[in-house]
């Protein structure tokens, strides 16, 4: 059985918002200064945030993690009991939602292929037979940890052979090649190899995963007796990432070239597999594009044109050069695309706009006559389903909501019908829950949506507890996907808001280049703007709201604790990033030449430098009253090593100690949750990933006092 559980899929992609950089840093943090009253207040305040350990300002790492663990170990019984309570009903709220459906299925010529329980099987379609077992975790001698997990799965053509990758540890992965018959046996392992497509059945291409970056290609030959791999696409530019995907009619193998604001596509051609990769058009500073294949011509989404949202274009495969783009369909301004789908001889593009939902379709060749199909209101994510055939006439596809378990639609092409595949054993939760959207006007006057979530009957809500969501980097949208554990915060009444400002992609690509390089406070005054209209419109109140960030969404939530922090009262924070400043002039970082296309090179440009200064979370922290805050952080983590968030956990308290001092406000609880292991995604393991949000979850509830009676009553 599969989870619908957000809590307990972590997966292994490399997307922008997976890329967000490294906060580690060299430089110690520096000493605050400032008077205070009673210098014993701030020595035994000292000692008690290091655990009674006295640190020195050079101390090194493994000094202020030993220090931490103690001083995190001294807090913990103040939140154990909630803890253990959240977790029970935790779990209770996600058994709820568990998804009777199987994995995801590879169907090809009459067998499926799916993963279960740390096994890949394979039967016949539609058939009752038992499964028969392909491969499964415990024949894999080389790993080493029970938190291995297949991932993606590959069948060749003609069924010879299976390729999938295991995730081992922290951005690690393993492929491994099956030869399929009677008995399956593994062939072949791969290590580091992330990405790959086969060519044919006897060749397959893949791409390794190193130090969080992908440069090369290789071509695996299994028949060649001395089965050997070639390198066939080494990338030059630190700043490009290189993955391989397949054209949805099976044609052609894509070695997809991307930086974070420029792409470049290379085609294999699975008839000529031993041939060299084609190039479709060469790279262009700016200029962004993938493609697909269909009846012998490519079809591109780009975002080459005047109004830089994206176009779809197509032009011959034998001349496809940007020279030869014909344009097909265009993006309106203010709407995000989702994603495409080929069918037949149609096109359906998802579409978002101010947070509403909705489906273009057209002919391919008779692209102007565009038909719109609205989704239900509540919808806030869109999926398309697995195995999706070209050559179908139906568009299956799943809506959710993040409170909304996901729900089976079917539009028909030939009818232009939109049917609910709803389940009446399983009501829609959306009934009982209102769903608001809001726009709040920022500093500039530019509208900045909000997506609100209550109960129906909720009164008196600007007394109510309110938890807002934000992200607002690399152009990827606010994650507005299914979470189970959010019901038992509607539940017990709270107020959930999504703010969808700028830097995020929620409203096209204009929206994400509106707040990166020299830009990036204008998400911080959307993050602010956001806060006030919520209140002004009678959602919680300052001493009643909570906000919630991950990975590279901590830039905007820590700089709003430095600028405003009397707007909230608590902050949970996981794997944020939180020096800007720091990691952007460190080239030896992994993800750092690669992230200046996002922050920009404070090394070669001096205002530059001043600019993210300004506004770093790290580099503006100062003697004020600061709201609680709980950082979640992993060992293992890459892209945001313990290191950085060490260091800023220290100086945060510190400074939160010299205001104690000077104003006698209460101190705040400033926790740094160190988990062993774990990578930037989190835990992989569902009890773990239970225990997470329990610990976040105790946190707010002990901060904002309310206590277990209390949010029943």
């Amino acid at each position: 059985m599969r989870r619908v559980v957000s809590l307990a899929i972590r997966h292994l992609s490399r997307c922008p918002a997976a890329a967000a950089p490294c906060a580690l840093f060299s430089n110690p943090a520096a000493t605050l200064s400032g008077s205070c009253s009673d210098p014993s207040l701030v020595r035994n305040h000292h000692n008690l945030e290091t655990g009674g350990h006295k640190l020195s300002p050079g101390s090194n790492d493994q000094e202020l993690l030993e220090a931490e663990l103690k001083y995190c170990k001294s807090k913990s019984h103040k939140y154990s009991k909630l803890e253990d309570w959240f977790k029970k009903r935790l779990e209770a709220m996600c058994n709820k939602y568990v998804s009777n459906s199987s994995s995801p299925v590879v169907e090809i010529n009459g067998l499926e292929y799916f993963e279960e329980d740390g096994c890949i099987f394979r039967k016949l379609q539609n058939s009752d037979q038992v499964p028969e077992v392909v491969l499964c975790l415990d024949q894999l001698q080389f790993l080493q940890t029970k938190d291995a997990q297949f991932q993606q799965i590959r069948v060749s053509p003609n069924q010879k052979y299976l390729a999938s990758s295991v995730r081992i540890l922290s951005d690690e992965s393993t492929c491994v090649v099956v030869k399929l018959g009677p008995k399956p046996e593994v062939m072949h392992v791969l290590p580091r190899a992330f990405s790959f497509e086969w060519g044919t059945d006897d060749s397959l291409f893949y791409a390794c995963l190193e130090n969080l970056q992908s440069h090369q290609v290789y071509r695996l030959l299994l028949e060649d007796t001395r089965t050997i791999s070639e390198l066939v696409y080494k990338e030059n530019d630190p700043r490009f990432f290189v993955e391989l995907t397949c054209t949805k009619d099976g044609r052609f193998v894509a070695i997809n070239c991307n930086s974070k604001n420029s792409s470049e596509v290379w085609l294999f051609d699975r008839l000529y597999v031993m041939d060299s990769p084609k190039n479709v058009q060469k790279r262009v500073p700016g200029i962004i594009y993938h493609v697909e294949h269909w009846r012998n011509e490519l079809y591109i989404l780009t975002n080459f044109g005047s109004t830089k949202e994206y176009r779809l274009m197509k032009a011959p495969v034998s001349s496809p050069g940007m020279k030869n783009w014909q344009m097909v369909y265009a993006v309106k301004e203010k709407t995000k695309l989702i994603d495409m789908e080929l069918f037949k001889d149609h096109c359906i593009m998802m579409l978002k706009c101010y947070g509403h939902l909705y489906l273009q379709v057209f002919s391919l060749n008779e692209p102007k006559a565009v038909k719109c199909i609205q989704l239900p209101p509540w919808a806030c994510a869109i999926e398309s389903e697995d195995n999706l055939k070209c050559e179908a006439n139906k568009f299956s596809f799943w809506l959710s909501s993040p409170v909304q378990p996901p729900v089976n639609l079917l539009y028909s092409i030939e009818d232009n019908e939109l049917y609910i595949q709803e389940d009446e054993s399983k009501p829609m939760i959306t009934r009982d829950c209102k769903v608001t959207r809001l726009k709040a006007p920022s500093m500039d006057g530019t509208l900045v949506p909000i997506t609100v979530f209550h109960k129906e009957t909720l009164n008196q809500m600007n007394k109510k507890t309110l938890l807002v969501h934000v992200y607002g980097a690399y152009g990827m949208d606010l994650n507005v996907d299914f979470k189970p554990e959010q019901m038992v915060l509607l539940e017990d009444g709270w107020i959930l808001a999504y703010c969808h400002v700028r830097g995020g992609g929620e409203l096209g690509l204009r929206w994400h280049k509106a707040s990166r390089l020299d830009k990036k406070c204008v998400g911080i005054e959307d993050l602010e703007a956001c806060l006030r209209h919520l209140h002004r419109m009678g959602y919680s109140n300052p001493s009643q709201t909570a906000l919630t960030s991950n990975s590279a969404g901590g830039v905007l939530a820590g700089s709003l604790c430095n600028v405003s922090p009397g707007s909230i009262r608590v902050v949970v924070l996981r794997a944020p990033f939180l020096d800007v400043l720091n990691t952007m002039l460190d080239p030896l970082l992994p993800l750092t030449i690669e992230e200046q296309e996002e922050w920009g090179d404070p090394s070669s440009d001096q205002n530059l430098l001043k600019y993210i200064q300004a506004y770093c979370p790290y580099q503006n922290i100062k003697p004020q009253k600061y709201p609680s805050v709980f950082i979640t952080a992993y060992q293992d983590d890459k892209r945001v090593p313990l290191s950085g968030l060490l260091r800023y956990t220290r100086k945060l308290r510190n400074a939160a100690a010299v205001n104690a001092c000077n104003t006698m406000d209460e101190l705040p609880d400033i926790i740094l949750d160190i988990q062993p292991g774990g990578d930037h995604f989190g835990p992989s393991d569902w009890e773990e990933s239970i225990y997470e949000v329990a610990r976040h979850y105790a946190f707010l509830y002990k901060q904002l006092e309310l206590g277990v009676q209390s949010v029943h009553e």
